[in-house]
C-alpha cells in the first residue's frame, strides 16, 4: 500500500541536500547513470551503486500496476473489514500478543504505543510476517517509477533511501525485495520511512524489517510515536491518535480497520 510519507524535506535530505532531480523519461541507462552519480554524492559507495544498478531494466508490470491504482477504497467499512479481520487472524494475533508479551511491554514503555495497535498493523500488512511481503527487487521497482515522469521526485527520493539501506548494511541487495511501490518488510515500510523511523531493537547493529520481529514492531511504534500517538488515549475516528495514524495511512477506512482489529485482539 502506497503511503503518504514523501515530504519534500525528506527527499532533499536523502539526496544530500540537493533539490535537483535527475531528468525523468528519455534514455533509461542515462537516467540510471544520473541516479548513480547522485547517490554517490549523497554518500553511497560506488560498490553499492554498481551492484544495485548492474543489468537493471525497467519493469513494465510495475508501471502498469501504478497506472491502475487509485489509492482509494471502494468498499464500505463493513465490507472491507470483513475481508481483513476474521476469526483466524484475530486468534493468530492474540497468540502473538502472548508470545511476544515481554517484547511488546518494552516497546510500550519506550514508545508509548499499545501492543494491540502494533499487532493489528502487523497482521493487516503481512499476516504477521507470514503473508506476502512482495517479491520484486526494490531497486528495479523504484528506478522504474523514478524514471517515469508522473512522480519522479517522489520516487527518486525513495530510490536514494533504498540505496542507503544497503549502504548502512541493514539489508543486502538480495534481501531488498518488496511490493509494487517499493514497500519493504513485515509492516511494509517505504525506504524513506525505513531510514527515518527504523529502530535496531534487537541490538544486532542492523535495522532488519524483513526478519527481526523486534525491529519490525519497534520501528512501527517509533513511526506512530514520532507522529503524535499517545499511550492511554483513544484511537477511534476523530481522536488525536486516529489523526496520528494518518502518517501510516491516509485512508479513514484503513485506520478504522486498524482500530477495530486492535479492539478485537484485546476482547473489546
Amino acid at each position: 500500500m502506497l503511503r503518504p510519507l514523501f515530504a519534500a524535506a525528506i527527499i532533499v535530505s536523502l539526496a544530500g541536500g540537493s533539490a535537483e532531480a535527475a531528468r525523468c523519461g528519455g534514455d533509461f541507462n542515462s537516467f540510471v547513470a544520473s541516479m548513480s552519480a547522485e547517490a554517490q554524492a549523497a554518500g553511497v559507495s560506488s560498490a553499492v551503486t554498481s551492484a544495485a544498478f548492474s543489468g537493471i531494466t525497467q519493469d513494465g508490470a510495475v508501471l502498469a500496476f501504478d497506472r491502475r491504482q487509485r489509492y482509494t477504497f471502494n468498499k464500505s467499512f463493513e465490507q472491507y473489514v470483513s475481508t481483513r479481520v476474521g476469526p483466524g487472524r484475530i486468534n493468530g494475533g492474540r497468540a502473538l500478543l502472548q508470545r511476544h508479551a515481554a517484547l511488546l511491554s518494552r516497546i510500550e514503555q519506550q514508545f508509548g504505543v499499545p501492543r494491540q495497535i502494533l499487532v493489528a498493523i502487523w497482521g493487516l500488512e503481512s499476516d504477521f510476517g507470514k503473508g506476502d511481503m512482495g517479491k520484486l527487487p526494490v531497486i528495479r521497482t523504484l528506478t522504474t517509477l523514478a524514471h517515469d515522469c508522473r512522480r519522479t521526485e517522489l520516487f527518486q527520493g525513495e530510490l536514494l533511501a533504498a540505496l542507503k539501506i544497503v549502504q548502512r548494511g541493514d539489508l543486502p541487495l538480495r534481501d531488498l525485495i518488496g511490493a509494487y511501490a517499493g514497500e519493504i518488510g513485515q509492516t511494509q515500510f517505504l525506504p524513506s520511512s525505513y531510514i527515518k523511523y527504523g529502530v535496531d531493537f534487537d541490538g544486532d547493529g542492523h535495522v532488519d524489517l524483513r526478519h527481526s520481529v523486534a525491529d519490525v514492531l519497534a520501528s512501527t511504534a517509533n513511526l506512530l510515536h514520532s507522529n503524535g500517538f499517545k499511550m492511554g488515549q483513544p484511537y477511534d475516528e476523530g481522536s488525536a491518535n486516529f489523526e496520528a495514524m494518518r502518517e501510516w495511512n491516509r485512508a479513514v477506512i484503513y485506520r478504522k480497520t486498524i482500530g477495530y482489529f486492535a479492539d478485537r485482539l484485546v476482547g473489546q
